[in-house]
């Protein structure tokens, strides 16, 4: 009964925001620190602003993690997944989350664990409305990579039962559109936000010699490996240069033991930014002089549009939506299998390369929340919320 005194009540919105019921089902959140959990917390809070009614539902509850809070007007439900120590996320309690109630728009944030098939065959189980965002990226494991393909055509009937396939970057919707023989018109474009709190006053480029950062999760596929090796060569030119590795990870042994082994490990830090937030994000890669992102993989990489955001010079590798960005001409891109002093001749270009003399216009959260906000309008409405 309950479920269709909601549905009735659907059919009276004008579905301007306010009071929409929108479900957001993501393989993890806070208190974990990635591009995905960035984005649904960001665009999740605005939301909440606007006044739409945001929940999260992830998983979580097998680390001792609270069973349901509130942040910032986001409700946060948390299920247990199995199993405990890797990254495959079966939680059939996520169907029961998402069945259980009636949501103008469910929105499931990634593709690559089990979640995802969950919350979507429950949605469509439910005759709810709901949209996923992939959230493409790569994985340490060669065998995972290998795999994707055949994951997405395992999940092609799911998809594209979906009311909209949402794009942070628009070699997506040519890749992904190629792969599940989807149209274009089946997708919709909606970019990550760039913008940062402003840097502290007094943090500004070191003058005790050029900072360069490597940002991301450390894993082999983020091309850490390649900066640090880039560093003797870099040091031979600019003695004072210091390399920061932002993140932390399983491969910090290996990135340690490297540091060691090529004699820079008094010239390295490797350590994320913990506790500070966005604020304290902005406040460490504004004493950079350089951010390179050398990973097998990105779709639309938040370290590197944030550091364009911050006026920082970005080199990037010359792969998926880090190209996109050098197409752009915001980033200089080199070949992903650059020896060591290739790299450190385009770092060392970058470092010499007079500063921005302003930062490029690029969007902000605020945009990602007002196009994420309109797309639900046009889908809940579409989906003639008893249909």
């Amino acid at each position: 009964m309950s479920r269709l005194r909601g549905r009735r009540v659907c059919r009276m919105r004008d579905y301007r925001g306010a009071g929409m019921r929108v479900l957001m089902v993501t393989p993890r959140f806070r208190p974990d620190v990635g591009g995905v959990e960035r984005h649904v917390e960001q665009v999740g809070r605005r939301l909440a602003k606007l006044g739409a009614e945001i929940t999260v539902v992830t998983t979580g509850l097998e680390r001792s993690l609270p069973r349901a809070e509130s942040v910032d007007g986001v409700s946060i439900r948390r299920v247990r997944a199995w199993p405990e120590r890797r990254d495959y996320y079966l939680a059939p309690r996520i169907y029961r989350e998402v069945a259980a109630e009636v949501w103008d728009v469910v929105h499931v944030q990634s593709f690559h664990t089990l979640v995802a098939p969950t919350a979507m065959l429950a949605a469509l189980r439910q005759k709810l409305p709901y949209v996923v965002t992939f959230h493409g990226g790569g994985h340490s494991s060669r065998l995972r990579n290998r795999l994707r393909g055949t994951q997405l055509l395992a999940l092609r009937p799911l998809l594209a039962r979906a009311d909209r396939l949402v794009a942070v970057a628009r070699f997506e919707i040519e890749h992904y559109g190629r792969r599940l023989h989807l149209p274009p018109d089946k997708f919709v474009l909606i970019p990550n936000g760039a913008d940062l709190p402003p840097a502290a006053p007094k943090a500004t480029p070191d003058a005790t010699g050029p900072l360069i950062a490597s940002v991301g999760r450390l894993e082999r596929y983020k091309g850490h490996h390649r900066i640090l090796a880039a560093l003797p060569h870099i040091l031979r030119r600019a003695p004072d240069a210091r390399l920061w590795i932002a993140g932390t990870g399983a491969y910090e042994p290996e990135l340690r033991k490297l540091a060691a082994q090529l004699g820079v490990s008094d010239r390295v830090r490797i350590e994320a930014v913990a506790g500070d937030g966005p604020e304290g994000m902005a406040s460490r890669l504004a004493e950079a002089a350089v951010v390179v992102l050398l990973s097998e993989y990105e779709t639309h990489p938040l370290a590197a549009i944030e550091a364009l955001a911050l006026g920082k010079s970005v080199v990037v590798a010359d792969t998926s939506g880090l190209r996109e960005l050098a197409d752009q001409g915001l980033a200089r891109a080199i070949p992903l299998q650059s020896d060591p002093a290739a790299v450190a001749a385009a770092v060392l270009a970058e470092i010499d390369r007079p500063s921005l003399a302003r930062a490029p216009n690029l969007p902000t959260w605020d945009d990602c929340a007002a196009g994420h906000l309109a797309l639900y309008r046009a889908v809940a409405k579409g989906h003639a919320c008893g249909s």
